[in-house]
């Protein structure tokens, strides 16, 4: 059996910050991606997606946004190659196609269980991203067996979809973007609003991602969270796409998407829907009037010289509709954008909470030698981007080489 002092689990943002702080302590280490590097950005977007924090966020430890439009928002493709090029930067020990389907204590140290055979390490360092396990919606059971289902890891492109109108259950980042992408098409959109508040793409003169920063929101904790349950809600949508915009339920009705309220059930293909659409979306607006109020705050107590707040567009939304008929609209294709759930089942003998989070103390597990890194709010708002996983990284392997190397 290979034995190594510690095994890196994702060759993502997380899994290579680790890496690179691991290679600065000097400790040795493999990184283990069951892809390349950077598959999750491979496999589980669509051709055209964007990223949708500005080009000078992309921070990763010692490998900072060095190109030539730092306010510009990076496709897919530029995405992938900053992850290779992080990757080389440093010479970072990816060992790829090694997918890891077990993690388990033995003798005090853990054996990583692999495609390529068992590994033995004295610690662990998980980075297989914030979400492992599209959510499946059961109401996908209910619906006709002539509409085509995708979750939005398996959208691609628009023509991937039969002709006819499309139905979206839920109206976070992807839920958003990819409805904004169908309607660029030509697509005729439904948009079954959910929970997710929003952010304004720029706010008196500047990018949202700036304010974050600025105002402090970015560092938010996860203590200032009302619930541990709020860790599952989520990302605010904006866009990249275009220079970046707006990408919320209000402003894809402006752009041709009839709104929803939630699905409460179908029937022969007649969904019901819930009544509280309005509700829904003026707590969206609630969130931006929060938002801009803090901003608006921070501004008055600095000084700052930025713009008065201009006027917001007239709110837009459709009519009220209590039912569906996905064959009398021409509904061939439901997009369930639910999101993801974490899945850490593959690692014997931790605790997980109610949402199935990992229990940790700022990526620390009470399991010894066992870490993670690249989970959302594993301690700030910030913590999955590439803007601050590499504190947590820091954070994460200072306190591994503290336990030492194996004996």
């Amino acid at each position: 059996m290979t034995r190594i002092d510690t095994v890196v689990i994702g060759a993502g943002q997380a899994g290579l910050s680790a890496s690179y702080h691991l290679t600065q302590r000097g400790r040795e280490h493999v990184v283990l991606e069951r892809g390349d590097v950077g598959e999750t950005w491979r496999s589980q977007r669509w051709e055209n997606f964007v990223l949708n924090t500005p080009n000078w966020a992309q921070q990763l430890p010692g490998f900072g946004y060095q190109g030539p439009e730092p306010d510009g928002f990076a496709p897919l493709i530029e995405v992938v190659t900053y992850l290779e090029n992080y990757a080389r930067s440093f010479g970072a020990p990816v060992r790829t196609r090694v997918g890891v389907t077990r993690v388990r204590r033995s003798s005090g140290s853990f054996v990583v269980e692999t495609s390529d055979g068992p590994v033995s390490a004295h610690n662990v360092v998980v980075a297989s991203g914030a979400y492992q396990r599209p959510t499946r919606n059961p109401l996908a059971e209910q619906m006709p067996a002539d509409v085509l289902q995708l979750h939005t890891s398996q959208y691609r492109r628009p023509e991937q979809m039969p002709t006819g109108s499309i139905l979206i259950v839920g109206s976070g980042q992807s839920g958003c973007q990819i409805a904004d992408e169908l309607l660029a098409a030509g697509r005729a959109v439904y948009l079954s609003v959910g929970r997710c508040p929003w952010f304004p793409r720029r706010y008196r003169g500047r990018e949202l991602v700036h304010w974050l920063i600025e105002t402090g929101l970015a560092e938010d904790t996860i203590e200032s969270l009302p619930s541990p349950e709020a860790r599952l809600t989520c990302n605010p949508p904006v866009s990249g796409n275009d220079g970046g915009h707006d990408c919320n339920p209000r402003w894809l009705t402006r752009r041709g998407a009839i709104l929803l309220g939630r699905i409460e059930g179908i029937n022969d293909g007649v969904v019901r829907l819930g009544d509280r659409l309005e509700e829904t979306l003026a707590n969206g607006d609630a969130f931006v009037a929060n938002f801009e109020r803090r901003v608006d705050e921070y501004v008055e107590a600095t000084g700052l010289d930025v713009p008065d707040r201009e006027p917001g567009e007239p709110s837009a939304t459709s009519p009220a509709l209590t039912e569906l008929d996905l064959r009398a609209e021409g509904i061939r294709t439901v997009l369930w954008a639910n999101g993801f759930r974490p899945d850490h089942s593959w690692i014997e003998g931790i605790d997980t909470d109610e949402q199935g989070w990992p229990v940790h103390d700022r990526g620390a597990s009470p399991v010894p030698g066992l870490y993670f890194v690249g989970l959302h709010w594993l301690h700030k708002r910030k913590s999955a981007l590439f803007l601050g996983v590499g504190e947590d990284a820091s954070h994460v392997v200072e306190r591994l080489d503290s336990r030492g190397s194996r004996a």
